[in-house]
């Protein structure tokens, strides 16, 4: 059956603040001057839309965000980026949340997050599980990321893409509640392709080994899981298969914000148009490598020939082409 969506992409969309770079003395000054300080699009979810569709993939994004001035922010850049909003709710009880992301000299940062924002109000009565027959591969852009999108509710709405015959992606990032593997361990026993970074993994699984850590996931039911391990590349792993792939070693660090999204977004493009798994981890650093150079997560990375580009490039670069 033919589906209207390659990708249907499930998760935050936000507001962010990146300021940076900044130092603790930051405490200690009543004025502290930056670069820039500018809204840019932000949360994982639309991150991955926004690179996805650059890449030459339909996306239709299934979040929230109040009917306010950041709502009006997202969905106007979703128009600007040929992003589908037909499952996006905007509800006028809801604050669109802002993120203030404190970027350190090196690239590294923090994200000071408004609890009571939509993104911790995303919840199972706002999903219509229809958008799920429309599109070729769901991405949960992030376990955790939405504390009301519990492993429970994700079970369900996997269980659900799996009878629509859809891949399934997902990401994570560190507990905000308290949550352990087993609260998503039925949710993991669904998932295709999971791409967790190294620090986030470590926590979760309580192992520092990064096979350990990827054989953990596999015993859940994972079939693929792709450990991001930075600067260094990553650990693609199956049950037949094991690859470290390099990371590209030329990028000009501005800013890490992004970069996983990036890079999942590389992954999820290289899986929709057949490429085996070491090679879905190649492009995906390639594409991570160009999100690290601007400020932002989605002002690096502009089309897919920028893409394909850095790719040839990399693949010279670290000795694989």
């Amino acid at each position: 059956m033919d589906k209207k969506f390659d990708v249907i992409a499930l998760g935050g969309a936000v507001v962010d603040l990146p300021l940076g770079p900044l130092t603790r003395e930051v405490f200690d000054c009543e004025s502290y001057p930056v670069d820039g300080i500018a809204m840019t699009i932000g949360g994982d979810a639309i991150n991955e839309a926004t690179i996805i569709t650059r890449l030459g993939k339909k996306v239709s994004l299934v979040s929230c965000s109040g009917m306010d001035v950041p709502g009006g922010y997202i969905q106007d850049h979703c128009i600007r980026n040929g992003i589908d909003t037909t499952w996006f709710v905007m509800d006028p009880d809801l604050d669109t949340s802002i993120n203030v992301g404190l970027v350190t000299p090196d690239g590294e940062r923090t994200f000071i997050t408004n609890r009571q924002g939509s993104l911790w109000k995303f919840r199972r009565d706002m999903l219509d599980l229809s958008c799920l027959k429309e599109g070729r591969l769901l991405s949960f852009a992030s376990f955790f990321n939405n504390p009301l999108l519990t492993g429970a509710v994700m079970e369900e709405v996997f269980a659900e893409a799996k009878r629509n015959g859809m891949i399934i992606c997902a990401d994570m990032i560190k507990p905000r509640l308290g949550e352990t593997l087993e609260d998503i361990r039925g949710a993991l026993s669904m998932v295709d392709y999971f791409f967790p970074n190294y620090d986030e993994a470590s926590l979760m699984t309580g192992e520092t080994d990064v096979d350990a850590i990827a054989d953990i996931f596999l015993s859940c039911g994972v079939k693929n899981v792709i450990v991001k391990v930075g600067k260094k590349g990553a650990l693609a792993k199956s049950a037949s298969e094991r690859h470290l792939i390099p990371g590209y070693p030329h990028s000009k660090l501005v800013d890490t914000i992004g970069a996983g999204d990036n890079f999942a977004s590389g992954f999820i493009t290289a899986i929709l148009e057949g490429r085996d798994l070491a090679d879905c981890a190649r492009f995906a650093n390639a594409v991570a490598s160009i999100s690290v150079e601007a400020a932002g997560a989605t002002r690096a990375l502009k089309t897919r020939d920028q893409a394909d580009r850095r790719f040839e490039d990399y693949l010279k670069a670290t000795g694989q082409a």
